[in-house]
């Protein structure tokens, strides 16, 4: 289903299964609305709204645990359990997925729907309007030829994701993102050597990649990345700002404005 389709009385009672809907929910609904929250809505590291969260029931984020707690509507995401969608619309919950977003447009689009949805229109505009506030200071530095360098967006195991927020974010400020020229049109996997090859000269990392608590994190900790990679050749970015696009989106902007200014010559 797709948000705001036909006019409806706003839902009393909500559920969010997914995070990044918990982040929205909680920034648009009152607090009457909200039934519960995923099991990661109390995560400090993953969750923006994480102490707010406290205030709300926890579900599983199962179809079993969400069908017992009686809701108009529930929040999805894109990646959530089939299976929970399917036993959703067996019991004729009503339900939403809400999609990743790919663009600060197509976030604006989600926001204003939901807001119109949750019966508080008004909540909506006003986030978009801070989005909009912070967009306007990167777009300010991409004007003035802030660097001209190149950088890549690089997750663990050497994931990269071209198409997402902090990549238009980086390249509104006037970075070149080097993801379509070593091939990668979307997402995908690179390897030590074609990121050494390609040589951005800034890599945009998760804090929590810096630590290389696991194999997976250990990947930027390679003694044949960190001479070309310094910390001061990485822009580093708390995954409580990346992981969703939403309330957190403003400070996402304000922080990468300020690792930019601060490190790209």
């Amino acid at each position: 289903m797709a948000p705001g389709a036909g006019a409806q009385e706003p839902p009393r009672r909500v559920i969010s299964a997914n995070l990044c809907a918990d982040q929205l929910l909680l920034e648009l609904a009152d607090a009457s609305q909200i039934v519960s929250l995923s099991p990661f809505a109390r995560d400090p590291g993953l969750s923006w709204f994480a102490e707010r969260a406290l205030r709300f029931p926890a579900n599983r984020g199962t179809g079993e645990d969400i069908v017992r707690l009686d809701a108009d509507l529930v929040l999805t995401g894109p990646w959530d359990s089939r299976y929970t969608r399917a036993l959703l619309n067996a019991r004729g919950m009503r339900f939403i997925a809400l999609d990743a977003w790919r663009s600060f447009d197509e976030g604006a689009a989600q926001i204003r729907s939901l807001a119109r949805m949750l019966g508080h229109p008004e909540r909506g505009e006003a986030l978009i309007a801070r989005i909009g506030a912070g967009l306007e200071g990167i777009d300010r530095l991409g004007a003035g030829g802030a660097g001209r360098a190149t950088s890549l967006v690089l997750h663990r195991r050497g994931y990269v994701f071209h198409a997402g927020l902090t990549g238009e974010i980086a390249q509104r400020a006037g970075l070149r993102d080097l993801a379509p020229q070593m091939g990668i049109s979307g997402a995908g996997f690179v390897t030590l050597e074609a990121l050494i090859a390609a040589r951005p000269d800034y890599l945009i990392v998760s804090d929590a990649d810096t630590r290389a608590m696991d194999q997976g994190q250990a990947l930027l900790a390679h003694p044949a990345l960190s001479g070309i990679w310094p910390p001061s050749r990485r822009l580093v970015l708390p995954d409580r700002l990346t992981i969703c696009g939403g309330p957190s989106t403003p400070a996402l902007i304000e922080r990468l404005l300020s690792e930019i200014q601060t490190k790209v010559q």
